[in-house]
């Protein structure tokens, strides 16, 4: 916990039954639950150290630098944003040591101190180009004090002039110091188990190298190419080769003196180096042409903050939503956190919520209703403020979500848990969640989990990452599952799990809609963090660089589920055709639900209206909505038992889906505008039942949980439950 003004605060936990405020509806629910932790704590400001580099340990050969030579190659993004450190053995305190960056002029720089306060800064004078690759290089010759600084660009341009190079003679010693090396910062200080830095770079580096004496040009390419001659390997500090071990954190030297580092706050690996060649896109055939990370100023992993307080779930608590709540001087907080039952097998409950924390950590702190231009045009308002909004837009360092864009203009690939993650919250309020309630991710979700409990179901919960890790195991001992409003991020074995659950018979209820989007990969070494690749198609608030489509962690093509031949429409009947975030509308009933085989779904129902009344958009029927297609994979068994229709001209068609640009797009004009409430039974006698819309869950709650959203999901949730296996022929 970090207290801003250290003020001692009340902690105690909840579980989290309706998190929704809005007085339209049922209102917020929190169940204390009494535990031996609750109490007063003394507050601290804890910092979240934002920016990434590598760090490499102190060590013998970097205590005996005399004259020596430093390079890389480098692509840097925002040259003009002032002092930034490529390659840095540097003390503060006593001012020693060497720095190998970039100067407030946007030009290549080298700088010294002895270590008694004196320093000499030489610069090539000239600027470098945005996004272009540079030979960044720089020597020192203790003999004749000699320090000369060269930046020669890969591609040149007419009237540019951003080759320089600069020498000059300086009566300054290097002084040694017992600092790390960085990478890609500054350093600065230890704090606690974590480094702080500064002069963080933003851009690639690729092949960093140091080397005793001063190399010659013949040296210089040789070391570009990663091919060194026995004479220069004896010289070779240390020589990083960022094309080795990309899936991990651990920085490798090729060198004898094995000077290997790691990685802090997760820069960006797979990436293109100087040397691609565009002949190859997927970096595991070629790691050679991928020996670039990309560093950001504002990547943020593990905010490593120290421990205030702990539990130990007590053995008698129900699976569900919890969060701790924190309290001081009429502020409150709430961290929210799933509890699994104890055993699956031997839970009372044969149903379970999958909760999306995929989906979660992807829009962690995103910035999208303060940085995009295009927030107010896609919701059809002005966007509202959250005072967590407000935060992250004036506290850059607690890391941003994967909608959003690094300081330098890049996509952020990373996103993790291990950080406070504002915008999950019971209390929390969406820009993105439509007129009413507004809510989007974790807190519409509790429309669910309020209904569960509503209507006396025994339901457990389990998350994302328990069967990213598990796969079909997590799901042993359940009939059915429940999906969250918006499942959207996926990763293989997940849906390998989901696919596996479904074959031996299990139930599926597909609770939302732009289910089974993105592909995502977590990391298999370092926890609690996802990557995304936004490559070539779908909707994106950014695109990844052409030849950076596969994910750094394990090697696997990204982008949507659908480039991958895995349309949503093949596991769930249907898949993402439109959207829209105003207002929502509702479902008529299709001669489909007339078929015998759906009469259990409308028992009941005599209305041919469905939904029509709703928290999220006055509607069930909204923000983001699926339908059915045969040619993408919905099972030709399906029933399409409902659609929607009347959609606001906010409401336009997916781009995946447009191959031409053409007027007609919009929710008054193309039929693609719609959601598809479909049924269908699989081969081992389950059944997979969906509703296809985001705003579906916001209705279940009306009058008083007596209408037919809820009526027909109550229906579908006890037939399921029901042991007795669906007809299969």
């Amino acid at each position: 916990v970090s207290s801003e003004q250290n003020s001692a605060y009340k902690a105690s936990f909840v579980r989290i039954i309706h998190g929704d405020t809005n007085p339209e509806g049922p209102g917020l629910k929190l169940e204390q639950v009494s535990t031996d932790v609750d109490g007063e704590y003394p507050g601290q400001r804890q910092e979240c150290l934002g920016g990434s580099f590598a760090v490499v340990p102190h060590s013998a050969p970097l205590a005996e630098l005399r004259s020596f030579s430093v390079q890389a190659m480098i692509w840097p993004t925002t040259p003009d944003k002032g002092r930034q450190s490529i390659i840095s053995k540097w003390n503060p305190g006593d001012q020693s040591g060497f720095s190998l960056g970039i100067d407030t002029a946007g030009a290549l720089c080298f700088r010294i101190g002895d270590g008694n306060g004196n320093t000499h800064e030489v610069s090539t004078g000239k600027s470098l180009v945005a996004r272009e690759w540079y030979l960044a290089c720089a020597t020192f010759n203790a003999e004749t004090g000699e320090m000369m600084v060269l930046q020669e660009p890969k591609t040149s341009f007419a009237l540019i002039g951003d080759h320089g190079s600069n020498s000059e003679s300086v009566s300054v010693q290097m002084g040694a110091n017992a600092s790390p090396l960085l990478i890609g910062a500054s350093y600065v200080e230890d704090v606690d188990i974590r480094i702080r830095a500064e002069e963080y770079y933003n851009g690639k580096v690729d092949s960093p190298a140091l080397f005793t004496g001063i190399l010659d040009r013949a040296q210089l390419e040789q070391v570009r190419s990663r091919d060194l001659s026995e004479p220069l390997k004896r010289n070779a500090v240390a020589c990083w080769d960022f094309s080795i071990g990309i899936k991990g954190a651990v920085v490798y030297d090729s060198s004898p003196n094995k000077l290997n580092g790691r990685l802090v706050n997760m820069p960006t690996r797979g990436m293109k180096g100087h040397n691609w060649s565009g002949r190859e896109m997927n970096w595991a055939n070629a790691p050679s042409e991928y020996g670039a990370i990309h560093f950001h100023d504002d990547d943020v992993y593990d905010a490593g903050w120290q421990v205030d307080f702990s539990l130990t779930i007590p053995g008698d608590w129900k699976s569900g939503l919890y969060a701790a709540h924190v309290q001081v001087d009429g502020h409150e907080d709430f961290m929210p956190f799933v509890v699994r039952a104890k055993s699956s097998i031997d839970s009372s409950a044969r149903a379970v919520f999958l909760v999306p924390t995929a989906s979660y950590m992807s829009y962690a702190n995103e910035h999208m209703p303060t940085d995009a231009p295009l927030a107010q045009l896609l919701t059809g308002q002005v966007a509202v403020l959250d005072q967590e909004d407000v935060f992250l837009l004036q506290n850059r360092n607690y890391g941003g979500s994967q909608y959003d864009t690094h300081s330098d203009g890049s996509g952020v690939s990373y996103s993790s848990r291990l950080r406070p993650i504002l915008n999950m919250r019971p209390n929390y309020q969406s820009w993105l969640g439509g007129y009413g309630s507004s809510l989007w991710q974790f807190n519409a979700d509790t429309h669910i989990i309020d209904w569960l409990n509503a209507r006396g179901f025994d339901c457990d919960c389990i998350t994302d990452e328990d069967l990213h890790y598990e796969g079909v195991a997590a799901l042993e001992g359940y009939d059915v599952v429940l999906t969250g409003s918006h499942p959207e991020y996926w990763s293989t074995p997940m849906w390998n799990g989901l696919e596996a659950f479904k074959h031996r018979g299990g139930r599926l209820m597909y609770l939302g809609a732009n289910g089974w989007y993105w592909h995502v990969a977590y990391h298999d070494q370092e926890p609690g963090i996802m990557e995304v690749r936004r490559g070539e198609d779908g909707i994106r608030a950014w695109a990844a660089e052409p030849g950076e489509y596969y994910h750094s962690f394990t090697g696997e093509y990204g982008g949507l589920w659908r480039r991958k031949g895995k349309p949503p429409q093949m596991m769930a009947g249907t898949g993402f055709s439109a959207q829209g975030f105003d207002i929502s509308s509702y479902f008529r009933r299709l001669p489909d639900s007339d078929n015998e085989r759906a009469k259990f779904i409308f028992d009941g129902v005599s209305d041919e209206i469905i939904g029509d009344f709703g928290l999220i958009g006055g509607g069930a029927a909204g923000l983001e909505l699926d339908r059915a297609d045969r040619l993408l994979g919905t099972p030709p068994n399906c029933l399409v038992l409902a659609s929607s229709e009347n959609h606001s001209d906010i409401y336009l068609v997916v781009c995946e889906e447009i191959l031409i640009n053409f007027p007609g797009i919009s929710g008054q004009e193309n039929e693609l505008v719609r959601a598809d409430m479909v049924f269908y039974e699989t081969p081992a006698g389950g059944a997979v039942f969906s509703t296809s819309s985001i705003a579906w869950a916001g209705s279940l709650s009306h009058n008083n949980y007596e209408n037919n959203v809820s009526k027909i999901t109550e229906n579908v949730l006890r037939r399921f439950l029901d042991p007795e296996p669906f007809e299969t022929e």
